[in-house]
């Protein structure tokens, strides 16, 4: 069958943008050939420096013919209803057949549309495909009303070999296409995928970005080899060295030595952001050495001599001015430039990074105390914290803004800080992404928690909360970032009741402009214990202090909803971590839905606790026994519009099963709760299924709705007896299955 090959040849395209655009020509290409009836055997998208190419096997020389029936008005409709078919359909009266219906007789057009060939498809789909490309930025053509990303040159659609003519942004479709900007020797005539792909080849392009990448990759390893070094891994820098270079070859630079005192950090971010070079690395002693790998677009002549002595004169000049900042900076100390973030705004409704640094030192200080740390620790939490976001102010992280906490390490650790402030400085932004690690010491967890929970809190009071997709201030990282903390929490003995710890970053933001009023605030918010006491949380005596300090009571319910809203953001994001690690969402909702558990770390505990027991036929089985007593409790309070949560009379029992119940279960229910009380989910759940049996019992010999009343009336006691002492451990209502 036939094949497609087509190539957009242009102006160099931005790194960043050309896998996503062969993507979306691909997307938009193959749903207009779909929605046309032209199906495929397979479609392979290709990007690179100038030329997007999309080659599609297999398409049928001709669409095929399509008889399309549509129903139109009865037959006695008025005649302007018929008038308006008939121009529709374009057939004449007589062309069209009657059809019975029940609800009468009407007309009925049959289309027959003949399929046409495949080549006059493609010629009226592709410019409409080409200019719905969606560039993150494009430009516009003199003379035209078409945007694209570059000034396109030649265009090459063929179809079965054969050219496919059409015009697009003022270029005529052909079958002529170029090579390397400077080692190819001329036009190059195609006809098919393959010849194409053997003549750029030829011509010094390799058309593929993976083989690029792999020849980029192979090539700095073996280069850094030949001086005894191995490359520092970075994977988004040769995701776009691999889109700069259509005949990648790497040559090996060298840096001059008065820049190797600058913190190696400074000199890869540099190299990578400005020139787009690999660091190279020392294996034996795991630095940085003072070579560097580039990637040249072009062979040169002389080996690439003057092309690495070009790359070293630039780089001299960019390290310059790094080295610059860097010895700039060190003439002032981190807590001296505290101050300068009075200058900084967080956010409008949020005030100055000061004012955010202010609340993060005392929700540290709080938080260490929370996770055990004495108090040379909180100390030292409180210290990290009023220098963490100093470096802000640097020239360094003005200039390189993903160095921030990395640059504040060194600046502390210059100034004489405890090397675990410095530590703390550097780890309170982690985790950043999926791949980053989280702060190792108790210290820097504690000031990486404020960092987060302020962050939280603070937008959430300010209603400025993730809608759908959008996510402008990195909320559902900060909130993962928390999970990720305390989920290995054991091994740092981390316990944290979030509620009450989210209670004071929300109180501390509502009421920052006055002391006194914050010491209202705090009365209402340090006692909270579950997410679920939404205006009810503040006693009436905490309301009037409040209320006499200038807080309303609207205010009061705004403080305690955003500090539970913020609590039930992180148990999502938590669902998302402990489903990634293979823990059923349901069971999360069935213990949180509990309310009074914001201890992540005993939150999880339980869970991974009930999803073992849930796997066994002992808890498989009371599931369905639980689920069973839980449906006829629901018909019944239904049907009697009450509940029936009062104690079972024991002297009402008959049957022995029911007695035999009531009394595993009354045994069962202390013990249940002691060893939840004590964090002992396994023993909790071993207990639970010692009441397989007599629930099984139970439901095999007894009716519960017994013509007695009274007789129903208590078994359906002892059935809400069951359902709440399962409900200790979690809501098995919300368990699936």
């Amino acid at each position: 069958m036939p094949d497609l090959l087509l190539e957009l040849f242009s102006e160099e395209i931005p790194a960043r943008m050309q896998q996503q655009a062969a993507k979306d020509l691909e997307r938009l290409v193959v749903g207009a050939l779909s929605d046309r009836g032209l199906l495929f055997e397979g479609a392979k998208a290709f990007a690179g420096p100038r030329r997007l190419t999309l080659a599609i096997a297999g398409l049928p020389a001709k669409q095929p013919d399509v008889s399309e029936e549509l129903k139109g008005p009865k037959v006695d409709a008025p005649q302007a209803a018929l008038d308006g078919f008939l121009r529709k359909t374009g057939l004449t009266k007589e062309q069209l057949k009657v059809e019975k219906t029940p609800k009468g007789d009407v007309y009925l057009a049959v289309i027959a549309r003949k399929g046409r060939d495949t080549a006059q498809v493609l010629a009226e789909i592709l410019p409409e495909a080409f200019a719905k490309l969606p560039w993150p930025k494009s430009m516009r053509f003199p003379g035209s009303a078409v945007r694209w990303v570059r000034p396109l040159h030649a265009i090459v659609a063929t179809f079965d070999g054969e050219v496919v003519p059409f015009e697009f942004a003022g270029v005529t479709s052909g079958n002529v296409t170029h090579g390397h900007r400077f080692l190819s020797s001329g036009p190059i005539t195609v006809r098919r995928f393959d010849d194409y792909v053997d003549a750029l080849r030829k011509a010094h392009v390799v058309l593929d970005a993976e083989e690029r990448k792999a020849i980029i990759f192979e090539g700095v390893k073996q280069a850094a080899f030949v001086h005894g070094l191995e490359m520092i891994s970075d994977e988004a820098l040769l995701d776009e060295v691999a889109g700069l270079a259509e005949y990648p070859q790497v040559l090996i630079g060298a840096i001059e030595d008065q820049f190797m005192d600058v913190p190696p950090e400074i000199l890869q971010t540099s190299m990578r952001t400005h020139q787009k070079y690999f660091s190279l690395r020392d294996p034996k002693t795991g630095k940085m050495a003072n070579r560097f790998a580039l990637v040249a677009a072009t062979v040169a002549s002389d080996g690439g001599k003057e092309i690495v002595a070009g790359n070293e004169r630039v780089l001299r000049a960019r390290l310059s001015d790094a080295k610059f900042f860097w010895d700039q900076d060190r003439r002032r100390t981190l807590e001296s430039r505290v101050e300068d973030l009075k200058g900084i705004v967080f956010h409008a409704k949020l005030g100055t990074q000061h004012e955010r640094v202010a609340r993060i030192v005392d929700l540290a200080g709080e938080i260490a105390r929370d996770i055990g740390l004495d108090e040379h620790g909180v100390e030292n939490a409180r210290r990290a914290a009023l220098l963490c976001k100093a470096d802000l102010t640097s020239g360094i992280v003005g200039e390189f803004p993903e160095l921030q906490g990395v640059m504040g390490r060194y600046y502390a650790l210059h100034d004489g800080e405890d090397a675990v402030v410095a530590d703390a400085v550097r780890d309170h932004y982690k985790p950043i992404g999926a791949g980053d690690g989280v702060p190792t010491t108790e210290v820097a967890t504690a000031v990486a928690l404020a960092d987060k929970l302020d962050l939280l809190g603070s937008f959430f009071l300010a209603s400025e909360r993730p809608t759908g997709s959008g996510d402008p201030f990195a909320l559902r990282r900060a909130a993962l970032g928390v999970v990720r903390i305390l989920l290995p929490g054991v091994r740092l003995k981390l316990r944290l009741p979030l509620v009450r710890t989210v209670g004071r970053v929300v109180g501390r933001r509502a009421w920052a402009e006055d002391s006194r009023k914050l010491q209202a605030a705090e009365v209402a918010i340090t006692d909270l214990s579950t997410a679920e006491r939404a205006r009810n949380v503040v006693s009436p005596f905490e309301k009037e202090l409040m209320e006499a300090q200038g807080a309303t009571e609207q205010n009061i319910d705004r403080i305690v909803l955003a500090a539970e809203d913020v609590v039930v953001f992180i148990a999502d994001r938590l669902k998302i971590a402990l489903r990634e690690k293979g823990t059923r969402h349901d069971l999360i909702d069935a213990v949180f839905s509990l309310g009074g558990e914001d201890d992540l770390v005993r939150l999880v505990s339980r869970v991974e606790a009930l999803q073992s027991f849930l796997k066994t036929d002992e808890g498989a089985n009371l599931l369905a026994g639980y689920k069973r007593a839980a449906n006829i409790l629901k018909a019944e309070e239904k049907k009697d519009k009450t509940t029936f949560d009062g104690e079972p009379d024991p002297e009402a029992l008959t049957a022995p099963e029911e007695k035999a119940l009531y009394v595993e279960l009354a045994t069962a229910s202390e013990m249940i709760r002691a060893e939840v009380e004590r964090e002992r989910f396994v023993e909790a759940m071993g207990v639970m299924a010692r009441l397989r049996a007599p629930v099984d019992a139970f439901f095999d010999k007894v009716t519960v709705n017994d013509k007695d009343a009274k007789l129903r009336e208590n078994r359906l006691k002892l059935l809400a007896r069951l359902r709440a002492t399962l409900h200790q451990v979690a809501d098995f209502s919300k368990i699936e299955g």
